[in-house]
Formats: C-alpha cells, sequence, structure tokens
C-alpha cells in the first residue's frame, strides 16, 4: 500500500511542479492547431494517469513516464488532425455565411466594414473560444470528431463554442451601435 501511495504522491508533486512546463511542451510541439489547448491535453494525460488501476506497475521515473504520456497524446492528436486547406473565395463565402450568425441577411447590415469588425472581434477571443469557432464553423469539424480527437467532452466543445459567439455577438451589437449612433 506504501508503494501505491509514494507512486501518487510522486505524481501529484511532479504536475504542481512541472504543470507550465508541461503545458509549454504541448505549445512546443503542436502549432496553428484549432482544437487543441495545451492545458486541457495535460489535464487528459493526467486523468488517465491518475485513472491508472492502483495495481499498475510503479511509475520509477515520473518526469519521464508523464513526458513520454504528452507525447503519446499529441501525436494520437496529430494523427487524427484533418488537413482542411479551403481557396480563398471558399475562405471569404464562410466569412459571409459566419457573419449571418450574427447580422442576418434581412437588415443588409453586412457590410467589408462589419466584416472587419468580426475578423479583430474573432481575434480578441480566448484562445480555447476561438479554437471552437474556427474548427467548428471554418473547418467543419463535429463536436464528436473534435471531442475524439482532443479528449474534451463534446458538452464542454459545445459550452464554449456558445460563450464564444455570445462574447462576438455582444462586441458586434456595441460596434453596430456606436456606428449608428454616430
Amino acid at each position: 500500500m506504501a508503494a501505491k501511495t509514494e507512486n501518487r504522491n510522486n505524481l501529484t508533486d511532479f504536475f504542481n511542479e512541472e504543470y507550465g512546463s508541461l503545458q509549454s511542451y504541448v505549445r512546443s510541439r503542436i502549432r496553428d492547431t484549432s482544437e487543441q489547448d495545451a492545458e486541457d491535453i495535460v489535464q487528459d494525460v493526467a486523468l488517465r494517469i491518475f485513472s491508472r488501476p492502483d495495481d499498475a506497475i510503479p511509475i520509477t521515473n515520473v518526469g519521464g513516464f508523464v513526458y513520454n504520456a504528452v507525447r503519446n497524446r499529441i501525436i494520437d492528436i496529430m494523427r487524427g488532425k484533418k488537413e482542411r486547406k479551403l481557396p480563398s473565395e471558399e475562405i471569404d463565402r464562410q466569412w459571409q455565411d459566419f457573419a449571418e450568425l450574427f447580422y442576418g441577411d434581412a437588415d443588409n447590415s453586412y457590410s467589408p466594414e462589419m466584416e472587419t469588425a468580426l475578423k479583430n472581434a474573432m481575434t480578441d477571443l480566448k484562445q480555447v473560444y476561438r479554437d471552437i469557432v474556427i474548427a467548428i464553423d471554418f473547418e467543419g469539424y463535429t463536436y464528436k470528431e473534435l471531442s475524439e480527437r482532443t479528449g474534451i467532452p463534446a458538452g464542454t466543445l459545445m459550452s464554449r463554442r456558445h460563450r464564444a459567439l455570445a462574447e462576438l455577438s455582444k462586441k458586434l451589437e456595441n460596434i453596430k451601435a456606436s456606428s449608428h449612433g454616430s
């Protein structure tokens, strides 16, 4: 029993001390991906490690074990990643479709200025919010696909997208109101 407790304590100490370094490691390995969030990957690996059966073989090199687990999770994610390259006309059409979520096409308030405002508002979003919007609305991933690739529950992904769209809508309403008020 003492070995099991020592193993868990060693892992806990390692994650507490190296959490930021693990996130940096993930970010150094995964660039320009919309569905990854370094913190979520590290937390997923931690959950998997701490969910190991108590009778599993003790970990002798905690650092090597954890970094290998993180590296393997990154490889799993990258293997499952879809490459989706879009021609510029398709991207422009998607921006217009996405903008209709906020403006509709009934009042004809969508303009090049509002497209710029939308792009700027997207840039200002938190990374996790921006990533989910890009993945779902531009790259065409489903929540299920993203959940399988990232290990993040689909409900969490839906909540993030909902919060992102609410934040974008609020920012754009403020811009729209100030442009009509001048």
